[in-house]
């Protein structure tokens, strides 16, 4: 597919790197903070930060593909980049906030562990944060980290803008899958966070453009499930590669087998479809912004629809690709092995999960959706 950037060669220089780099990636646990200043220099935190700001005023398409070739070189390295839509949660910060933030430039890097909300103490002028936090991907990586605290109005859950030094990353990323995101425990211990650096999650943006009036919530799942649209890319790509080798026992190669042919053209024909609607209900939503009208419930319900599909349809076609390598795909250093796993754990994000499914199909029906879901 083809990608507007300013530097297409840089581009596919990175994609190279990250390619090269993605053992390191695993092993580390974290994608290393040379990696983020080379997706920083792509303008990949900048995509959405405030025009008014600095910021490139991306479209959601726009980004939404970079994140999905990101992925297809490395699923990790495409998480963590994926964040540069977190610019759109903090324009909910105030203003004058905001400036500050992004005096010096704005490729800012926020990274957070939201969850568990932690009750934090009201106190003169701010909170006084503490707690533990679990999966804040890319945090060692991160310009300022973000935790959920408390409630604001209406019983939303607050977030609470961090420098670095005043969190303490916990390493306890280990998982099968997605190794390289580095989503850590952060701990905060009586820091003092001020009033102006509180915001509602999912608030109203202080922030008059485009992008700004994009769900933020539905948001965040597609820029996760993109994710899977990538890894499945490489994997049937690797499929494709690995089919015109002649077998070890003597049998016909892969690419004579009528079963495998079947079924590469079906898990690619189901990843495009999942691929098509992804886009086509992203673009809707953008046009209609554009035009004015905002974003109605019934889009935001497709758009967290066709994110959780396209998460489960990408897993898919991974396990497809998977189960017709045949033996060469159970050693390690595989790619299968990783895109198997990868894939997988990217399915079991909470904006991901089976109960996406029932709240599109309550919007539908026109019964109240799950709290949250609109």
């Amino acid at each position: 597919m083809t990608i507007q950037i300013k530097n297409q060669n840089k581009l596919d220089h990175v994609l190279r790197e990250i390619r090269s780099r993605r053992e390191e990636f695993e092993e580390k646990r974290h994608v290393p903070k040379d990696m983020i200043a080379q997706l920083k220099e792509l303008g990949i935190y900048r995509a959405h930060a405030p025009q008014c700001f600095g910021g490139d005023a991306r479209s959601p398409m726009e980004f939404l593909q970079l994140i999905e070739n990101i992925s297809e070189a490395d699923g990790s390295a495409g998480w963590v980049a994926s964040f540069g839509s977190a610019a759109i949660y903090l324009a909910a910060l105030p203003r004058e906030t905001l400036a500050e933030l992004y005096a010096e430039d704005p490729d800012v890097v926020f990274a957070g562990g939201l969850f568990p909300v932690q009750p934090a103490e009201r106190v003169n002028g701010g909170w006084l944060v503490n707690g533990l936090w679990k999966f804040a991907s890319g945090c060692k990586g991160a310009d300022l980290l973000g935790v959920g605290i408390g409630t604001g109005e209406g019983g939303k859950p607050l977030t609470a803008v961090l420098r670095p030094e005043d969190v303490e990353i916990i390493e306890n990323w280990e998982v099968i899958g997605m190794r390289g995101t580095g989503s850590h425990d952060l701990r905060v211990t009586n820091v003092f966070v001020p009033d102006e650096r509180i915001f509602v999650r999912g608030g109203d943006s202080s922030i008059q453009e485009p992008i700004f009036q994009y769900p933020s919530i539905a948001y965040a799942a597609q820029v996760l499930a993109v994710v899977n649209l990538g890894v499945a890319r490489a994997a049937l790509d690797e499929i494709i590669k690995m089919a015109g080798r002649t077998s070890i026992t003597g049998a016909p190669r892969m690419a004579d087998r009528a079963y495998l042919r079947i079924s590469v053209a079906k898990a690619e024909a189901t990843l495009r479809s999942a691929r098509a609607f992804f886009y086509e209900t992203t673009e809707s939503a953008w046009k209609s912004i554009l035009k004015g009208d905002g974003v109605s419930d019934e889009q935001t319900s497709m758009l967290r629809l066709s994110a959780a599909q396209a998460a489960r349809e990408g897993a898919s076609a991974v396990q497809s690709a998977y189960l017709l390598a045949g033996t060469s795909a159970i050693y390690n250093g595989h790619p299968l092995q990783r895109y198997l796993r990868d894939a997988m754990v990217v399915t079991q994000h909470a904006f991901l999960n089976e109960s996406m499914f029932e709240g599109a199909g309550s919007v539908q029906l026109g019964v109240p959706p799950m709290k949250g879901f609109i």
